[in-house]
């Protein structure tokens, strides 16, 4: 068996900014500490905070008023903010700066009285923060279907924005569908897909065609890391999305197979090292590590953490 390992891979600037954000509010503040909806969407990583008691919450309501609350890389709507700020809650806001420049162009094109296209997955907490930021003008739009069945007219005064974690491919498709449909349609000055969805993209779509199946370490929930398991099973070949090398079945590996091994933005490194190690003990398995595309981002905490230490809180 050979191992490919793909990089880029695993944790993005965005979700190391608010992981470590977290981490920084439990040294300083102690549990328990509430965070609006999940850190990131990675199990093993809500786990593990859960048991050193972080509480998730999907409704701010639930933070006891004048506790911390922690929000989540995924981003917040306006709302939200307000009533946290009703409660009297000490609000830490880790959301990733790039969600954040979503919001804020959602907010510009609302002032400019556009109608917003935003095209994303229903229901992603990601898309549910952007939404709040001008419920009245914006509308998700899903699929090239649902941008035939707009009931706007093809002068209409309209804008489109894009979830940070779509697929590259699956956005242009219809971003160009909505362009035919509304010549005149602006957006953003630059891709609003985030630099880590469209590098780990990349490196798939490069190193897809030397394997035999795609391991992809990520949970279900994880939009970025289902778009690297359905960008592998587009070129051919089977992919399984697993938290750990315990998800896979037991018999879908011969021994003889080129294995690629990719890991979602909010995956973390040690259960893509454990994956390698259990292969290489099982079929011997041997690794060649291969690199895509370097990175070199990173995000400050949020300011609410910068000048704070457990001794001075």
């Amino acid at each position: 068996m050979k191992i490919i390992l793909a990089n880029p891979r695993g944790f993005c600037a965005g979700v190391n900014m608010a992981i470590e954000s977290l981490e920084r509010a439990l040294e300083v503040y102690g549990a328990p500490l509430y965070v609006y909806h999940e850190i990131v969407h990675n199990r093993p990583v809500v786990e593990r905070f859960r048991k050193r008691g972080v509480l998730f919450v999907d409704h701010i309501e639930e933070v006891p008023e004048g506790a911390t609350v922690l929000y989540s890389a995924h981003g917040v709507a306006p709302a939200i903010r307000a009533a946290a700020a009703q409660r009297r809650l000490r609000a830490i806001d880790a959301t990733c700066p790039l969600v954040t420049k979503v919001h804020l162009e959602a907010v510009r094109f609302a002032k400019e009285n556009y109608t917003i296209l935003l095209i994303g997955h229903e229901g992603h907490d990601e898309v549910l923060g952007t939404t709040g930021e001008a419920p009245e003008h914006i509308r998700l739009v899903q699929s090239v279907e649902e941008v035939e069945a707009l009931d706007l007219p093809a002068d209409a005064k309209v804008a489109y924005l894009t979830q940070t974690t779509l697929s590259v491919d699956d956005a242009e498709i219809i971003i160009a569908a909505l362009k035919r449909r509304f010549p005149h349609i602006v957006g953003p000055s630059r891709d609003d897909i985030c630099y880590a969805t469209q590098n780990r993209q990349e490196a798939v779509k490069e190193l897809v065609p030397e394997s035999d199946i795609v391991l992809v370490l990520g949970s279900q929930n994880s939009s970025n890391s289902n778009r690297l398991a359905e960008l592998a099973r587009t070129h051919g070949k089977p992919a399984y999305l697993i938290d750990s090398i315990r998800d896979l079945p037991s018999d879908c590996f011969r021994g003889d197979e080129t294995v690629l091994i990719t890991a979602g933005a909010s995956a973390p490194e040690e259960m893509v090292q454990e994956c390698v190690a259990a292969l290489r003990e099982r079929f011997g398995a041997h690794v060649e590590s291969r690199t895509i595309r370097e990175e070199h981002v990173s995000f400050p905490l949020p300011r609410e953490l910068r000048v704070l230490t457990p001794s001075n809180s």
